[in-house]
């Protein structure tokens, strides 16, 4: 069982909008305290969930999406309602209002496919994907800010430009680095969001430096700073469970999602936010490969 927290982590959502769900019939707890009213869901519900949000991406409102939900449509009929030989005979479709504004219906298409993607592929992981293991302390230079949510489509804007800038200043101070991109994410200060809103998160874009290189570059430095990046030591991960992920961050729902799968049915929960370790990052996203370690300890 996941927290609300959690599980709002996994579906790439916020805990108020679960709140919501919960409070209009969508999508109830799979527990409720009865004294604390602290929310428990499962992890079978997140499929529940990623048909919503692809239903709600594709422009129908709640009580639509209740009324599709209880027809059981299958990710099968979902990919047909983007389809433009069928979107003029079947008057749920409402592909011709995602394009009356074509910038914002390619961003919510581009979302849609990604929760299609991971309805069609639940349960389809093998446990043999999932490694359990230690991490170890590493140095970083890294650049923080905050994005709006945790979802990919408010972590891609902020973290990409971050990353560019990380490595501009790496080459300004003369600095080369010793391995891969390492991100890690933590809760936002409150109110630091858009608005002020909770569910913002603090996008730490790192790489790993030496130690050497850092304190010749700060000799090098007038006064030993002004380097342009913070350089912090990531602490060791005790436990985390670890699976490669492959292809674009933009389709990291599945991945994190089978994840969350094998956690809760091994007997585990999650400590904290997962880590992104970018093990090879060419041009094509497509070829990407990256390592998710979301830090458990037994449940």
């Amino acid at each position: 069982m996941f927290s609300i927290g959690d599980f709002a982590r996994y579906g790439r959502v916020s805990a108020r909008m679960l709140r919501h769900y919960d409070a209009v019939g969508l999508l109830r707890p799979a527990r409720t305290d009865p004294v604390t009213g602290y929310r428990s869901y499962a992890a079978a519900q997140l499929a529940r969930l990623n048909r919503i949000i692809a239903l709600k991406d594709l422009g129908f409102g709640l009580q639509q999406v209740a009324a599709i939900l209880d027809e059981q449509v299958g990710a099968a009929e979902l990919r047909g309602m983007l389809s433009p030989a069928t979107a003029g005979r079947c008057p749920r479709l409402r592909r011709a209002e995602l394009a009356a504004a074509r910038d914002a219906a390619e961003a919510r298409l581009g979302q849609v496919e990604a929760r299609l993607r991971t309805i069609e592929s639940e349960g389809h992981m093998s446990a043999d994907d999932v490694v359990l293991k230690h991490t170890e302390p590493v140095l970083l230079a890294e650049l923080s800010e905050v994005a709006a949510s945790y979802g990919p489509e408010d972590i891609g804007p902020v973290i990409t430009p971050l990353y560019q800038e990380l490595f501009r200043r790496l080459a300004a101070a003369g600095l080369t680095p010793t391995g891969p991109g390492l991100a890690y994410y933590e809760a936002a200060p409150e109110g630091a969001g858009p608005g002020g809103a909770g569910d913002a998160v603090l996008v730490h874009a790192g790489v790993a430096i030496g130690r050497e290189d850092l304190a010749k570059a700060v000799r090098r430095g007038e006064d030993g700073a002004g380097l342009g990046f913070d350089a912090v030591t990531l602490p060791r991960l005790d436990l985390a469970a670890t699976v490669v992920h492959r292809g674009p961050m933009s389709r990291i729902v599945p991945t994190a999602q089978a994840l969350a799968h094998w956690i809760d049915g091994n007997g585990y929960r999650s400590a904290g936010y997962a880590r992104e370790l970018y093990l090879e990052c060419p041009d094509d996203q497509e070829q990407w490969v990256t390592e998710i370690q979301e830090p458990v300890v037994r449940a």
